[in-house]
This record gives C-alpha cells, structure tokens and sequence, in this order.
C-alpha cells in the first residue's frame, strides 16, 4: 500500500534510546539526559503505515443504508494517511530553492477561501423571521403588563427589538477570508512546534469533499471534544484541502476582548452555555427564538456548522453524554422544510498528549478556572517548551439526515425505559432475570406521543453519532501503555515485556476494527508513549538482573488521575468483554451462594449464558452515564452475544456440552489469542437471523478457561472497571449517612471528599476511582436509579433518601449488587 506525503521519517534516534534501556550498563553517558524516559530526540516525528488498517468512519448501514453506498468506493481506503502540517514544495504550484524556503506561504496563498461561506443580510433575516417576532412581541406584551402600561405596546415591542438586535451583534460570525489565511499559516508553523504530526486519511477528506462540491447542502460536523483545540483542528484541516470552513457553535465563556473578535473571524458564534439565563429563571425565549432562527438562516444559506454534542471538553478522557440543543434545532429546520436535507459527519479525535496536559485541578475538585487572556499567554508559552506527539483526526462518511429520520419513523421505536424502572425489581427485590426482559417487551409496545417521539428521535440520533465519532476515534499509544500499566502491571514490569503486550494489544485493537494512531517498531512506539507520560511513571534508577528497568505508574494521586485519562480512550474498545467478564465473576458468586456443593473458586461451574447475558445486561444499564455500549439502532444483547462469542474464539471460554466431551482449551495458548477464522455461533438453524435474544432458542452452559494465560486477560477484563465499580459501592456505602435532606452541591462534595480521603489513606484499591467525574456520575445515577429523590427549594436542587431505600436491608441490597461485579 502506497505511503502517504510526508511519512517515511527517521526514528534512528529513538532506536539508539531504546538500546540504552535494553543494555542500560552499555550507556557511556547519561549525565546529559535529564531524564531516562528522554528517549526520543527532538528531531524524531514517526510516520504511520497503513498497511493492515482497517477503514473508519462508514455510516450506519441500518440506519442509513443509501448513505452508505453513496461517496464512497472500494479505491477510498487505500488513498492513505497524510501528515496535515508537513509541507514542502511538492503541495505548492510552484518548484525550486524559493519555492522550498517559503512553501508553508506559498501553499496557504493557494488554498480556496470560497466566497459562498458568508452569510449575506443575516442579521435583518433573523429579526424578520416570523419566531423572532412572535418571540419580540410575547415578551413585550410581558413587559408591557409587568409595568402596568397599557397603550404603549409600540414602544415596548421597539425596545425588545433593539434588545434582541443587541443579543445577535454578540452572537454572530464575522468571516474574514485574509483572517483565515493568515491564521492557517500561524497554525501551521506553531503546530510544527509541539505536535509530531496531525494525521488525516486522505480518503475520509475526499468524501467529504465530494459531499460538499456536488450534494449542494449544508453540512453539519459535529466532533468529539477533548480539548480547546478542537475548534482550531477541524477548520485547519478543512481549509488545507479547500473546503468551505464551518460557522463554529462557541461556548459564551469564550467571548473576552480580542479573542472574540478571532474567533468571529474564523466563523465563531458564541451560544450561552445555559439557556434559562433569565433573570427570573425562566426560559429566555427571546434568546432562544434568536439562537434558533440564527441556526436556520445559516443552513438555509448552506453554510457549514460545527457543533459539539457534548457541550464541553471531557475531563474523563470518555466522551460526555450528548446534549442535543443545538442538534434539535438542526432537526426543526429540517421537518419545517426551510431545508430539503442536511449532511451530518460525526468527526473522532485524539490526541497522545492534549494541550492542557490533564484536568488534574478540576478533577480534584478545584473550580474551572474561566478564560482569560493571561491564561491563554500561559498556554502558549508551555505548549511551546513541549511536545505533545501526534493527533488524528477522523471525518466519518456523511450521511443524510432526513434519510435517517425518514428510517426511523418508519421503525417503531419504544418509549426510553428509566433506570429506576429496569433494575430497581432486578436489585430490591431478586425478581426472577426472565422477567428482566418481560418489562422490557411490554414497555416496547408502548405507543410513544408524537412530541415524546420527537425528542427521543434527537436523543437517538445525538447518541449515534456521539458514539460513531467515539469509535472511529484512533487508538494512541498513550492510552495502550496507560491502559497497560495500571490495569495489567499495577506493580511494575520490565521493558520487554511491558512492549510484548503492548504489541498483543495493538493487534487486539485492529482485529476489532478499531484503528490506531500510531505504527513502527512496537519498542520505539512504547519509548515514545512514556516520553510523553514521564510524569506519571516511574523508573528504577538501577537495572534488574537481567539488564532491563523496572517501569511503574506514580502512586500519587494526581499521577493515577492523569493516567486513568489516558487509559480511558482505550475503554470504549473493550467494554463489551469487559462487562461480560464482570458479569460472569458475579453468576459465579450467585451460583456458589446457592448451592453449597459448588467449588469453592467457582472455576468448574456451568455458566447459563442466557442467565450470564441478562445480568450482563443489567450491568450495561446501570453504568448508562459512564460508557455506550451500542448504538441505539442496536440492542445491547445483539453487543453481548457477541462478546460472548468472541471470548469463546479467544479460549477464555468454552462451551460445555452434556451431551458432548466438553471442549478445553490448549494450556499453551498465547495471552492474547487469535481469532478463528469463523465466529462461533449457538443459534440453531431455524432461528431468525434478525432474532436479538432468540425466541425459542437452546441455553447452552459454558465454562471458564483455567489457563493461566487466559485467567491473567481474564482478571485484566475485570481489573479495567474496578475504578468505576469501587467509585459506586463507595458511593452506596455513604449514602448510608444521608439522615436529611441536602443540597445536591454539598451532597456531591461531601460524597467527593470521602472518596479522595479513602484514596490517600490508601484505603482504596484504585486511587483513580475519586476522580470529580466519577463522583458527579455515581450522584447522577442513584437519582435515575431511585436511590435519591430530588426536589427544588428556593431554586436550589435538595438531595433526600426515597422512601424505597430508606430500610436498611435495601441499602445493603444495592451494595451487593455492586460489589457482585467486582474483583475483590
């Protein structure tokens, strides 16, 4: 396959670094590094190969099956990665010594700034829009009775337009074309200084492309947010490849003096962060009507949007639950038939190293500090003294939106069943797991009205596409070596073997269709990853026996904080397996408690797996507010069978058969096994292909490999969701102290303060697990759960035990629930 521009770079540096930690007594002298994780000269920026990748970023075939036949063909994969900040004469018209010295100018000038991406008479067809008056005029009638005034309705309706024109002149884009060539050239250069490389498919770009210049539609990009420099990333990559760079929903936070005069000029308009900003609480609808009209003058113009679903930067390293405001408004425009259509391109990033470093500060509780121009300075001026290795980028296959929704009105789709609804029986009550999927079938013929269904089409459709640009996001090494040291080597491991799994575990990620981003000698690509994460591990100062470094994550608290980070952009790939691993630690508890001829280690039960997938099921549900597990065009169990089977393929399960000899597993297995070339399937032949669960279908019973191999991936499985697990129970645990009704912001911090105080006592098994996200989460989900009831009093959120779980013995009940799926 052909290498893309800009790749084939030297790592000859990095090789010479990784010979030092190989024969650490050999290295004649190392007084000059300041330390030994500088592995990696200045000068080394890795390229990717892109032989056995696999393509990212197709639509949804169910979904939206035209979309997927459309703008692409078998020859797009193949076109490549590029290296967006590598220029050199060859991207330019212009050859010769000139030419190479001022390529970067020379390539910027050349760029199509087109012409049809300012708005024209925007601000007077937004104030003549028939909302916006009805909007004006509501409110000043409002004003008009407040005041006690009748009769001067004219002069009330005049004030609430210059109001209203007051409220645009600071919401709107100003694009300026010399602003964005000039700010492309600066990106260029300054992205030169701390980033090795921003990586792109070349294919990606030209469906995109080929959507813009021959579809004629708006088209609306909405990317995963990890950090500020989001913004900055999708309209330098688009004007690098001449298309129409989008109008950019910004959060108000970021309109200071002069910054938002840049961004504005780069096609920023600023959006209130909160809606109900009114004085007296309400809902602002003059705001509201504004920002609505606005959004649909600039698609009925084909403008481009960029908006991020999740409403801010992930402190998590997991992306946010969708917001879907601004999605909605897209989705109004459309049914209103202002537009015929618009094309929606879910966008994943991700970066070895964000620009912020971490969120250490935020997720120790600290307040976010609010942008200002010396924070900004301060930025700039550390982002340039480091490197933060590579980013990619990943624009999905644009599909239609009225496709998509004309498909799933033709679908009956169920009313959303609460949390409260779906486990509290499983939990309180040790209702039969049949009866699990019972409830679930009844609420599904449920008829939904026709505003509730409108509003569960835009949930649906903002967690699709959060969770399509989520999976096409690429796998850094950072999030491999993180992923590694806290879940599989907690206590320390040699080089050698910390780079063996580090390669298992790159050929696990690609033989699930996940891409990476990153490629080269696996030994230079670990010496890289802990370069970039040198503050978070540690080093023995003196070689083992054998010749080699012991590495180990840091065991301070901000340390395991900003690892956990990193580790998470690998959760999303495993968590099917993840919560089946968990879940068959919890039936064997179950099945050893129930009878007491069972072995004691729970290694030879038989494990139903119908039983094993409902309960995975309800595990799947409950952690709702901390990972997708599937689209909701997919049914959770369709996600769990398949894990199941996977797992089954690896030998870390077999099928065992009364009827057969049970089928064991080879002892010499690898650790992390290959696949067989055909999936596995318990399906009899006359069961329908498009069954979830199956309707009359055989349980089979199966087992769990006793290799040592497949127990150590086994623990490992379960070993990457005891952070998240221990956060819960502990959180279970405090509840029993709620005696009184509390405000939720003192609930939160008292909840946080216990859980960081288990951490540095050394209480906790894993630090990470009193992270302020964790904590706000676990808050979250015991209020949809029914664990805590909330009520509003003099405009503050109260926070009080329901009637449910005020006994005791029910407490207790949600702690062994949590505590079942845990590894003690």
């Amino acid at each position: 396959m052909e290498l893309s521009d800009g790749l084939l770079l030297q790592v000859s540096n990095g090789e010479q670094w990784c010979n030092r930690w190989k024969h650490p007594n050999e290295d004649v002298d190392r007084s000059t590094s300041p330390s030994v994780l500088r592995s990696v000269a200045r000068t080394w920026k890795e390229g990717l190969l892109n032989r056995k990748r696999p393509f990212v970023g197709r639509c949804c075939h169910s979904c939206t099956p035209q979309s997927w036949e459309q703008l692409f063909n078998p020859s797009i994969p193949s076109l490549g990665l590029r290296n967006v900040i590598y220029i050199n004469e060859t991207h330019t018209r212009q050859r010769g010594w000139l030419a190479r010295r001022l390529s970067y100018v020379l390539f910027v000038m050349e760029r199509d700034v087109h012409k049809d991406m300012f708005t024209r008479n925007v601000v007077d067809n937004v104030l003549n829009n028939s909302r916006v008056e009805a909007a004006i005029l509501k409110v000043a009638t409002d004003v008009e009775a407040a005041a006690s005034q009748p009769g001067h309705e004219h002069k009330a309706v005049s004030k609430v337009k210059q109001k209203a024109r007051a409220f645009l002149q600071e919401m709107v884009a100003n694009v300026s074309p010399a602003f964005i060539r000039l700010t492309g050239w600066v990106l260029l250069r300054l992205f030169n200084g701390f980033f090795w490389s921003i990586q792109i498919h070349k294919g990606q770009l030209e469906m995109v492309k080929k959507a813009a210049s021959e579809r004629k539609l708006p088209m609306v990009f909405l990317p995963v947010h990890k950090s500020h420099i989001d913004y900055l990333l999708i309209t330098l990559i688009l004007f690098c490849h001449n298309i129409k760079a989008p109008h950019i929903a910004a959060g108000n936070n970021l309109s200071i003096p002069i910054l938002s005069t840049v961004i504005r000029k780069l096609g920023g308009f600023f959006i209130r962060r909160r809606m109900d900003e009114a004085r007296d609480g309400r809902k602002d609808i003059l705001y509201r009507s504004l920002l609505h009209a606005y959004t649909e003058e600039l698609l009925r113009q084909q403008q481009f949007l960029e908006v991020f679903l999740e409403g801010t930067r992930s402190r998590s390293g997991k992306p946010f639950p969708a917001r879907a405001g601004m999605l909605s408004i897209v989705v109004d425009t459309l049914c209103t038939g202002a537009i015929r259509d618009v094309l929606v391109v879910p966008v994943g990033i991700s970066y070895d190293r964000i620009i912020e470093g971490n969120y250490n500060s935020e997720q120790l509780g600290k307040p976010k500090k609010n942008e200002s121009w010396w924070g900004i300075a301060c930025g700039v001026f550390m982002m340039l003294r480091k490197n933060y290795g590579c980013v990619r980028v990943d624009f999905n296959q644009p599909f239609s939106l009225k496709e998509y929704m004309d498909t799933q009105r033709s679908r009956h789709i169920p009313p959303p069943v609460s949390l409260e609804n779906a486990l509290m029986p499983h939990i309180i009550s040790a209702q039969p797991d049949g009866q699990f999927e019972e409830q679930e079938e009844e609420e599904m013929d449920r008829e939904v009205p026709d505003e509730l269904f409108r509003r569960h089409l835009i949930n649906n459709l903002a967690k699709h596409v959060l969770f399509t640009a989520n999976k096409s996001s690429a796998i850094m090494s950072t999030h491999i070596v993180a992923c590694l040291l806290l879940y599989r080597h907690r206590q320390g491991v040699v080089l050698s073997k910390l780079v063996e799994d580090f390669f298992n575990m790159k050929e696990e990620i690609l033989s699930r269709d996940f891409d990476l981003g990153f490629s080269g000698n696996s030994e230079d690509v670990v010496m890289r990853a802990l370069h970039l994460l040198e503050k978070c591990v540690n080093v023995t100062s003196s070689p083992n026996r054998n010749g080699e470094f012991t590495i180990a994550p840091s065991q301070t608290v901000p340390a395991l904080f900003e690892l956990n980070f990193y580790s998470n952009g690998l959760f999303h790939v495993l968590i099917p397996d993840v919560i089946i691993a968990c879940s068959i630690l919890s039936l064997q508890r179950e099945l050893m408690t129930e009878s007491a001829h069972q072995p004691k280690d729970g290694s030879s039960l038989l494990l139903s797996q119908e039983r094993l997938i409902h309960k995975a099921a309800g595990l799947s549900q409950f952690l709702t507010n901390e990972v997708a597990v599937a689209p909701p065009c997919q049914t959770i169990y369709q996600v769990l069978n398949d894990a199941v089977s996977r797992l089954i393929q690896y030998g870390v399960l077999y099928v065992a058969d009364e009827d057969q000899e049970e089928l064991s597993s080879s002892p010499t297995e690898e650790p992390w096994p290959k696949k067989f070339p055909e999936p596995l399937s318990w399906r009899s032949d006359e069961e329908d292909e498009d069954s979830d669960f199956g309707e009359e279908q055989r349980d089979r019973y199966l087992k769990v490999s006793l290799s040592a191999e497949h127990q150590e991936f086994f623990i490992f499985l379960q070993r990457l969701l005891s952070p998240v697990l221990e956060a819960y129970s502990s959180a279970a645990v405090f509840v029993h102290s709620l005696s009184q009704p509390v405000p939720e912001s003192d609930y939160t911090l008292r909840l946080f303060r216990y859980l960081l105080t288990r951490t540095e006592r050394g209480v906790a098994a894993y630090g990470e697990s009193a992270t302020h996200y964790l904590v706000k989460n676990t808050v979250k989900t015991f209020k949809e759960l029914g664990v805590l009831k909330e009520r509003r009093e003099n405009r503050v959120t109260v926070l009080e035990l329901s009637s449910t779980f005020q006994p005791q013995a029910n407490r207790n009940k949600l702690l062994q629930y949590i505590l079942s799926f845990t590894l003690l």
